[in-house]
C-alpha cells in the first residue's frame, strides 16, 4: 500500500468527470488499498480517484470513530436523498487551508459495485451521507464549493487565491 499525492486545485483533473469502471479486478483493490491509506493518513472521511490522479470512478468513505471501517465504492450513484437537510463543514486536501459550511440531504441511499464486485445497495446517514456524497461529487468533475450559490463560490475562491490556497 501506498500513500498517494494529492492533486491541486485548479488541476483539470478535479474538474472532468470519470468514466464508470467496467469490472473490479486486482488493480482496482490495489488502488482502493492505497486510497484507503491516504485517506487515514490525511486524516479525512473520504477520497475519491481523481483527488489523487486515478481518473476512475472509485471512492472511500470511513466515518467510524474507531476507523479501519472504509466502505470502497466503485460506480456509486445516489438512488434516493431524504429532503432533510444537514449542514456540515467540508474540506478537501486538493484545497489546503479552505473550507465552507455545505448543505446536502441527511440521508442517501447508493447503489455501488463493492470490492467483490457485486451491486450493492446501502443507507448513508449524518456525515456518512456527507463523505458519500462528496465523493460523488469529485467522481462528477465538482468540488464541495461548487454547491455554493455564485456569489459565496466567488468569494470563497478570491480567499483561496489571496491566501495561496490554490496553485
Amino acid at each position: 500500500m501506498t500513500i498517494r499525492p494529492f492533486v491541486s486545485y485548479p488541476d483539470k483533473r478535479l474538474k472532468t468527470a470519470v468514466p464508470p469502471v467496467a469490472e473490479i479486478t486486482d488493480e482496482i483493490r490495489t488502488i482502493w488499498a492505497d486510497m484507503v491509506e491516504t485517506m487515514d493518513a490525511m486524516p479525512g472521511y473520504g477520497l475519491a480517484g481523481p483527488q489523487i490522479g486515478v481518473m476512475q470512478h472509485l471512492a472511500v468513505v470511513d466515518c467510524s470513530d474507531e476507523r479501519g471501517k472504509a466502505i470502497k465504492l466503485a460506480n456509486p450513484e445516489v438512488l434516493h436523498a431524504s429532503v432533510q437537510m444537514r449542514e456540515h463543514e467540508e474540506a478537501s486536501p486538493n484545497l489546503p487551508g479552505m473550507s465552507a459550511v455545505i448543505s446536502r440531504p441527511r440521508a442517501v441511499t447508493v447503489r455501488f459495485f463493492n470490492e467483490a464486485g457485486e451491486v450493492e445497495e446501502r443507507d448513508f446517514v449524518g456525515l456518512w451521507a456527507t463523505s458519500v456524497q462528496h465523493q460523488i461529487d469529485h467522481l462528477n468533475g465538482r468540488m464541495y464549493f461548487d454547491n455554493l450559490k455564485p456569489v459565496k463560490r466567488q468569494m470563497f475562491l478570491k480567499k483561496a487565491k489571496k491566501t495561496g490556497a490554490m496553485t
